[in-house]
């Protein structure tokens, strides 16, 4: 049964660390992601995510084999683009938790809705993680038909925690639709805002949440491209700090 978002992290709101694994061979992308590894969670964050965002599957598998063998200390999630099942799976052969899952309400048609809902909730029954789950989610078609206030009820039933974003990566979520989230839920389910967030809005944008997902904000260009620079992690991990 997979595990609420406050058991993960039971004091303040978390900063959630995404690792892109950037690079251009599978021995570059490691040697990439341990460093990045190094200059996230030593400088604070409180999670990081292992995406598949440059990188393949491989190369996921690569680093889970790496933080359970080398790192354990390091509290880790996974997202799997385009393969929530493959996210599942291996979240049962290494030690994860937290799962991201891009779209857990809205995206599919409700033909095919039904089948979708079946799958993870059997799914979430067999892992140990919490689970995080997009609702209206950057570049997340919107195929339900229903209002956002059924969508969100339908997400409550099958994550831990929403996430919630704007139209794009690195792109400012707006604050009424963190309102209108935080409305729709109402005060104790959690929310988490997965892009757009930066030390100037941390404040502002997480008044009405519960954490946050960041990765082009530590980067020294601010762009998904960039490189990890360890200076911005400490700035966005203090701002974040200060509004918890």
């Amino acid at each position: 049964m997979s595990r609420a978002f406050r058991s993960v992290f039971p004091t303040g709101v978390p900063v959630l660390g995404m690792l892109h694994l950037k690079g251009t061979d599978p021995d570059d992308r490691l040697r990439r992601a341990k460093r990045e590894l190094d200059d996230l969670w030593t400088n604070g964050v409180d999670a990081i995510i292992v995406e598949n965002y440059f990188g393949q599957v491989e190369d996921v598998i690569a680093v889970l084999e790496y933080l359970a063998g080398q790192r354990p200390e390091i509290v880790t999630g996974l997202n799997i683009l385009g393969d929530d099942a493959r996210a599942f799976e291996l979240a049962g052969r290494y030690p994860i938790s937290v799962v991201q899952l891009d779209s857990v309400a809205g995206h599919l048609p409700p033909g095919d809705d039904v089948a979708f809902a079946e799958r993870l909730a059997s799914a979430r029954d067999r892992t140990d993680a919490s689970v995080l789950g997009g609702v209206r989610f950057k570049y997340q078609p919107y195929r339900s038909g229903r209002t956002l206030d059924d969508d969100l009820t339908l997400a409550m039933g099958r994550c831990d925690a929403v996430v919630v974003t704007g139209t794009g990566t690195g792109i400012t979520t707006p604050l009424d639709k963190i309102s209108e989230f935080r409305r729709i839920v109402g005060p104790d389910f959690p929310i988490v805002i997965g892009a757009g967030v930066t030390p100037d809005s941390a404040a502002e944008q997480l008044a009405h949440a519960d954490g946050v997902i960041v990765g082009s904000a530590l980067k020294d260009t601010r762009a998904d491209s960039g490189e990890v620079a360890p200076a911005n992690v400490a700035r966005f991990v203090a701002a974040v700090r200060a509004v918890r």
